[in-house]
């Protein structure tokens, strides 16, 4: 009979970290916290077989289900002690869901499950506080109602406030046991308004409930934006975790509270976090109440007047870090835990791997390294590639003044500015538009998660360091400021106050998340240094991976960043992109519109000094490393003149007729120019374009040359090739013109010659075409568009609804399409080397930059992949990651 509950209490466990895939993160964390012997409530965990078996049978659950949840259930019972719909004691339980990645806040959950009109005087009766009974009940009916029942949220918080406006209250804690009792008949009565039932009594029917609603939360729509953003495979699905309840709201001797090992933020080794004295665990993570910090040291770092938990309670909390020390050693990572204390008594309720900023991976994973806890090759596998982008986003400038309107918790560091918006769905209409914006709320919840990604950064009135906001932004590398409490938010009127200046929706603000600055207006910012761990966990990396890394970079402020951000130097130099401006567009279109061979010669005479200084700039800035150059591969559409304007420009050059002229570009327009008379093309029909570029880069190798001491390494890339033939053309005329310039100069520059890979023709003769190439370089974007027949201009509108349908697992553009066009790239290299064994193979097209692309690159023995300079880095640490991979495959 398949087993598909797992049961823990202290000391005693079915199962363990090891079995994340079947039992979710939270369920396998734990297991194994209750087989270290921690002190963990009772409980069991439905598996995430189940939750498969859910939506493959119509929302049903397997046989054999029930009996097992009914045995787990008693066990609970039988270790605490008391029993569900207990008349002097009752068993309550929360019932959480829990997948194999981290979905915070995604998915639902329900507290206090157990409670109805006769269990909650017994709980009163047997705790000696019938506030606090009446309190749990109505916080179970409210959180089951909304989650179970579909009953919105809004209704029971409005009837509050109204309750509290009644009685002249503005805090919850001012509410009597009688007020809360008259809450709890007014919520049901709510319930049966919305939802059509009254509220459930039966325990066991509320458990049925509640686990049916988790299970059914994996497929909401928050969950469903979360998995898009974070990769997670909608197949994982989600476990069910049922486990008795501990109360931190029990009395003033009871406590509830979030930490991590570590700062998430910074990576510094403190113990780090937040609680809530006489609360529920969903008050901290929520942002309803502002909390206090868990040590001395950040209670006197904070502003105001707080009392740690350190103080408050010391014995609970000399035990507590005693746990987390264990904790963190054990899983030899960073954890971020959540516990209750109930009466004086510490309850561990949930631990995992925390989520952290790059800078803070970065700095964990090297000071773990160094600290014994892991080996370097751990630390390399440790950080994300993709969130060392994090890292390269601006910071304000410390020299900038600072109109500084106030402070709240540095929540999520970096800086951002842009308008100020108040909707979410605002925030993700205005970005698709191009525009800057500041997500700017009373406190976020998962419906915002739409927004919180649109949006540069987040501003929230309430919550703290570990509420909704900052455990987002930081897993999205976004700046948040949290905690603001003396800003008012008016949604009604879309404005907020501050110290009596009022700021209106559209009005521009920037936010410093690691000062936890509100600042007025737009601010100087600036970029950080890529040093320190950084630099370290880098060093690591290039000491482990295969693949070397160039750069796309045809401008000396791009090839600068490639080389510190340390690339081995230009994978992919555009030529055509260097004339996209001034006088060069002119000259270019003058080039183009020429009928005949003497008109282009004279255009070209324009062009080439310009394209011999910019070959100049790039082999001086890469000196002793590789430059590929592109021969000039222009879509004619992008340079032939669109307006009247623009041809009369071209008119005056060439001192020609404008209707000429006008007639001539006409004939040059195409109706598909992306498959038109573009790359190789262009050389062989006016190959005096050819002539020109070669003469350029050779002329300018060695006037850099005698500048650097250092000879250029030239390679020559024909672009669009499909046949042999086509490279033999222009291999002839580079050579030629190679000879011609040493016989003017009395110097031959080394060089190598080769063709990129993006059309599926050159890929099957790559046998073909190799022994004419030192190098072949897979331009992956356009091998992408012309394998799939998919436009990478024109696919924005449908590609988004594959990817959601499940017709592509990733956008092809951004992910290689490993199956199609990577089977492609692997064939085209197979052959490539059968035909000639010392060809280099390269990538240069934006795939370079994908950690996954990166690997199966590896895994196919690329020699290096090319990428824009900013994403260096992420490929640094990709190809070590991947060569790490494929290590330990060879030993597995």
């Amino acid at each position: 009979m398949t087993k598909w509950v797992y049961r823990f209490s202290a000391g005693r466990s079915e199962g363990s970290a090891a079995m994340r895939e079947l039992l979710g993160g939270k369920g396998a964390n734990l297991a194994e916290m209750a087989a270290l012997g921690l002190p963990v409530p009772p409980g069991f965990t439905i598996t995430t077989e189940v939750c498969a078996w859910f939506y493959a049978n119509g929302h049903t659950f397997p046989a054999g289900l029930e009996a097992q949840v009914d045995e787990a259930m008693a066990e609970i019972g039988r270790v605490a002690g008391h029993a569900f719909n207990d008349a002097k004691w009752p068993l309550l339980v929360s019932v959480r869901s829990g997948g194999r990645a981290s979905m915070p806040g995604m998915m639902d959950t329900v507290l206090n499950l157990g409670l109805n009109d006769r269990t909650v005087e017994a709980l009163a009766s047997y705790s000696g506080d019938a506030r606090f009974a009446w309190d749990c009940y109505r916080r179970f009916i409210e959180m089951f109602s909304s989650v179970v029942l579909g009953v919105e949220h809004h209704l029971f918080e409005e009837a509050l406030e109204e309750l509290k406006e009644s009685k002249g209250y503005t805090l919850d804690t001012q509410l009597s046991a009688e007020d809360w009792h008259a809450a709890t008949t007014q919520f049901k009565a709510i319930v049966e308004a919305n939802a059509g039932v009254s509220f459930p009594q039966d325990p066991r029917e509320q458990l049925w409930g509640a686990i049916r609603a988790v299970f059914s939360s994996w497929m909401n729509h928050r969950a469903i934006v979360y998995r898009h953003l974070h990769n997670i495979p909608e197949s994982w699905g989600t476990a069910v975790n049922v486990q008795a309840m501990v109360f931190g709201n029990m009395d003033a001797n009871s406590a509830t509270g979030v930490a991590f090992t570590r700062n998430p933020s910074t990576g510094v080794k403190e113990l780090y976090g937040e609680y809530l004295m006489n609360a529920q665990g969903e008050d901290v993570v929520a942002g309803l109440r502002t909390p206090q910090p868990l040590t001395e040291i950040a209670s006197r770092a904070s502003p105001g007047e707080k009392i740690s938990l350190e103080a408050a309670m010391p014995k609970a909390f000399a035990e507590f870090v005693q746990v987390a020390d264990k904790l963190e050693r054990h899983y030899c990572d960073m954890q971020d835990m959540e516990f209750t204390i109930e009466r004086g008594k510490l309850w561990m309720l949930q631990t995992r791997a925390g989520k952290r900023t790059a800078r803070a991976a970065l700095k964990l994973a090297v000071d773990m390294a160094n600290e014994g806890l892991i080996t370097r090759e751990d630390a390399i596998l440790r950080v994300e590639p993709t969130s060392l982008d994090q890292l390269l986003h601006p910071t304000i400038d410390p020299s900038a003044r600072r109109d500084i309107l106030v402070t709240g918790l540095p929540a999520s560091p970096g800086a951002a500015f842009g308008e100020i918006v108040f909707n979410p769905e605002e925030a993700e209409a205005l970005a698709v538009s191009g525009r800057k914006v500041i997500l700017v709320r009373m406190e976020t919840s998962p419906e915002d998660i739409h927004g919180m990604h649109a949006a540069e950064g987040i501003l929230t009135a309430r919550g703290g360091m570990t509420s909704h906001a900052a455990v987002v932004a930081r897993g999205m590398g976004k700046p948040c400021v949290t905690g603001a409490g003396a800003m008012r938010i008016d949604y009604d009127e879309q404005c907020f106050t501050v110290a009596g200046r009022r700021f209106v929706k559209g009005d521009r603000i920037t936010i410093d998340g690691s000062a936890g600055h509100v600042i007025a207006g737009e601010v100087k910012m600036q970029r950080p240094e890529l040093t320190g761990e950084f630099a370290v966990l880098m060093g690591w990396a290039d000491d482990v991976r295969r693949l070397k890394i160039r750069a796309n970079a045809e401008t000396p402020s791009d090839a600068r960043a490639a080389r510190r951000f340390g690339a081995e130097g230009i994978g992919l130099a555009r030529t055509e992109h260097m004339f996209f401006e001034g006088e060069r567009i002119v000259a270019v279109r003058e080039m183009i519109l020429a009928d005949d061979a003497e008109g282009r010669r004279a255009a070209l005479a324009k062009l080439l000094p310009m394209q011999r200084e910019d070959f100049k700039h790039l082999f001086e800035i890469m000196a002793d490393l590789p430059v590929t150059i592109r021969l000039l591969d222009p879509p004619l559409h992008e340079f032939l003149p669109h307006t009247e304007s623009e041809l009369a420009a071209v008119a005056r050059a060439m001192g020609a007729d404008p209707v000429k002229l006008r007639r001539r570009a006409l004939q040059l327009s195409e109706f598909n120019p992306m498959l038109g008379f573009r790359g190789v093309r262009l050389a062989v029909v006016f190959p005096e374009i050819l002539d020109m570029q070669a003469r350029a880069i050779f002329e300018a190798a060695i006037e850099a040359s005698l500048s650097t001491g250092a000879p250029a390494k030239i390679e020559i890339m024909a672009p669009l090739v499909f046949a042999r033939a086509e490279l033999d053309f222009v291999k002839a005329r580079v050579d030629a013109m190679a000879t011609l310039v040493e016989n003017e100069t009395g110097i031959r520059p080394g060089y190598h010659i080769g063709t990129m890979i993006e059309l599926p023709r050159a890929a099957l003769r790559a046998d073909e075409i190799a022994p004419s190439a030192d190098f072949f370089s897979f331009g992956t974007n356009d091998l992408t568009q012309t394998t799939l027949g998919i436009s990478r201009d024109d696919s924005a509108s449908f590609l988004g609804v594959y990817v959601e349908k499940g017709v592509l697992p990733q956008d092809p553009f951004v992910s290689i399409d490993q199956e199609g066009v990577g089977e492609l790239v692997a064939l085209g290299c197979q052959r490539a080397r059968a035909a000639r064994p010392d060809i280099a193979l390269g990538v240069c097209g934006e795939h370079g930059g994908d950690p996954a692309s990166v690997a199966f690159f590896e895994k196919i023995g690329m020699d290096y992949v090319s990428c824009s300079p900013f994403r260096v880095p992420i490929a640094r640490l990709s190809a070590a990651q991947a060569a790490l991979g494929r290590k330990a495959e060879g030993t597995a």
